[in-house]
């Protein structure tokens, strides 16, 4: 079979997370049943039903091709793989807040990685890929040049988990930047890559929490890293830092690994 393009796939994450949306739409401010996982986080019936109909798409057009989902695993051992989280947040999605995202990419360590991060309650889908540019429903965006942490506006994610494990490091970043608001899971590197947001802190993610968003603000011109300032990668520890410009970037590498 030809090489498929990663044009090819960006428009294929863009369209299945479309048809995908409407699962977990059928659901929102439906959820009757809430059950909790191994990691004491949430999973519901809309998660297993919107990783589903995303795998049952991804497999009719890319017969074959390894897949790495939040909720029914990896099938196949490869690291160039199809990275999905049906409903990232779904303590968001259980609370009725509309604030839920739904991450769709594909991860080519030694090429282009494409992501789209669609947010099916607000009508939103933020997408881009290496050398191809980033949008947000259509229209090209990137992110901004702030370069000055204290003139940021900064989003920390993951804070009740960020002050009970690393409270120096929480500390010190409710202390900077000049506006800072507690993060809401996917949407404020979405809205880093729009160019409204100037950074993310995040804290215990997994693999298909970050992979897909990480193309989609690099796309934009955007960086994000770990918390060592290392490409993000299928064994990364999970602690991120997103920011629109290398400056900026760097203040808040001395803020987490003084």
């Amino acid at each position: 079979m030809p090489p498929v393009s990663p044009q090819s796939r960006l428009t294929a994450a863009i369209e299945i997370t479309a048809e995908a949306a409407k699962v977990a739409m059928q659901h929102f401010r439906q959820v009757s049943r809430v059950e909790t996982k191994a990691d004491d986080s949430p999973v519901t019936v809309a998660d297993r039903e919107t990783e589903r109909r995303i795998r049952n798409l991804l497999s009719a057009r890319f017969p074959g091709e390894p897949v790495f989902g939040e909720e029914m695993g990896r099938s196949g051992n490869d690291s160039r793989t199809w990275i999905i989280d049906p409903i990232d947040g779904t303590r968001s999605f259980i609370a009725g807040l509309p604030l839920f995202g739904m991450l769709l990419g594909f991860h080519d360590p030694g090429g282009t990685s494409v992501g789209a991060i669609r947010m099916p309650a607000l009508g939103e889908v933020y997408a881009g890929a290496a050398g191809l540019g980033a949008w947000r429903n259509g229209e090209p965006i990137s992110a901004s040049r702030c370069t000055a942490l204290s003139q940021a506006r900064l989003f920390i994610n993951e804070g009740d988990k960020l002050a009970l494990r690393e409270p120096e490091v929480f500390g010190t970043l409710v202390r900077s930047a000049g506006l800072r608001r507690m993060g809401a899971d996917c949407y404020g590197h979405a809205l880093v890559a729009a160019g409204t947001v100037d950074a993310v802190v995040d804290f215990d993610l997994q693999p298909y929490d970050y992979l897909p968003v990480a193309a989609v603000v690099q796309a934009a011109g955007g960086i994000m890293t770990d918390w060592q300032g290392k490409p993000l990668t299928l064994d990364s520890d999970g602690r991120t830092l997103t920011a629109a410009t290398p400056e900026l970037h760097a203040q808040l590498l001395e803020l987490v690994s003084p």
